[in-house]
C-alpha cells in the first residue's frame, strides 16, 4: 500500500537501515510506533493500517468462489500485510511473494519488520521469490489461482517507470497467463481507475468490478477484481 500520512513535525525519523537496491536507495526508518520504508526520498507505505492489503486477499479469495485450497502470488512484500493475511487463513493453500529489493526481503528475515511477519514466514505454505515482478510474470512456468498486485500507488502511478509494463495489454496477458481458468487478479490502486477497468476487460477478463476502501480523509483506496474465463 502506497499511501501518504502526515505525522508530527517534532519528531525526527530514526534511519534503521539504508542500502542501494537495483532501482535506486531504499531505507528503512522508525517515525514514533511506526515502521517506514522510503525509496529514493519518497515515502512509500508504512505499519499504520493494513485495511487495504487485507480487503486485497480477502476479495481475491472470495471471487474465487469456493475453490478449495487456493494458490497466491503476492505482488510485493512491502511492511507484510498481505503477506500476514494469507498466511494467518488456513483456506489459503501455497503463498509465494516476489519482492525486488534484497533489503526489504532482509528486514523481514532477520530486521525490525520481522514483527509483523514471522510466523507467516515460518509457514510451509510460503515462498519467498527475489525477483523483479514483470520479469517473474515473463518468465516463470508456474501458475496460480490468483495474483495480488500491490507493487505501485495504481495503475496510473507508478513507482518507477518501468512499471507501466504491467498494466499494459502485454502485461495483463501475462497476468492471465500465469493464471490457471477461473483464476482472479487483483490490483490495489490509489484510486478508482477507470482507464484500468476498460484494459482489464480488452484483455479477455471477466466479471471486473471495483471494490473501495474508505480512508480517514480523501479518495477512497480501491482494490480492482477481474476473473480470467474458465
Amino acid at each position: 500500500m502506497w499511501l501518504m500520512h502526515s505525522y508530527d513535525t517534532h519528531d525526527t525519523p530514526e534511519v534503521l537501515d539504508r542500502r542501494e537496491g537495483p532501482h535506486g536507495e531504499v531505507v528503512l526508518r522508525r517515525h514514533g510506533e511506526l515502521l517506514q520504508i522510503i525509496a529514493n526520498g519518497c515515502f512509500l507505505m508504512d505499519t499504520s493500517d493494513g485495511r487495504s492489503e487485507r480487503l486485497l486477499v480477502d476479495a481475491a479469495y472470495g471471487a474465487l468462489d469456493g475453490r478449495p485450497g487456493p494458490s497466491v502470488l503476492i505482488g510485493g512484500l512491502g511492511v507484510g500485510f498481505s503477506l500476514a493475511h494469507a498466511a494467518a487463513d488456513p483456506r489459503w493453500g501455497a503463498i509465494t511473494v516476489v519482492e525486488r529489493e534484497r533489503a526489504v526481503i532482509d528486514w523481514h528475515l532477520d530486521g525490525p519488520l520481522s514483527v509483523l511477519t514471522e510466523k507467516a514466514l515460518a509457514d510451509p505454505r510460503t515462498r519467498i521469490v527475489e525477483a523483479d515482478l514483470l520479469a517473474y510474470v515473463d518468465e516463470t512456468s508456474d501458475t496460480y489461482d490468483a495474483l495480488c498486485l500491490d507493487i505501485d500507488n495504481g495503475p496510473d502511478w507508478t513507482v518507477t517507470e518501468d512499471n507501466h509494463g504491467l498494466y499494459s495489454a502485454a502485461g495483463l496477458a501475462g497476468c492471465a497467463r500465469l493464471l490457471r481458468p477461473g483464476g482472479v487478479l487483483a490490483v490495489w490502486s490509489a484510486q478508482p481507475s477507470p482507464e484500468f477497468e476498460g484494459s482489464l476487460w480488452n484483455a479477455g477478463f471477466q466479471r471486473v468490478r471495483t471494490e473501495e476502501v474508505r480512508v480517514a480523509r480523501g479518495v477512497p483506496d480501491v482494490v480492482h477484481i477481474a476473473v480470467r474465463p474458465g
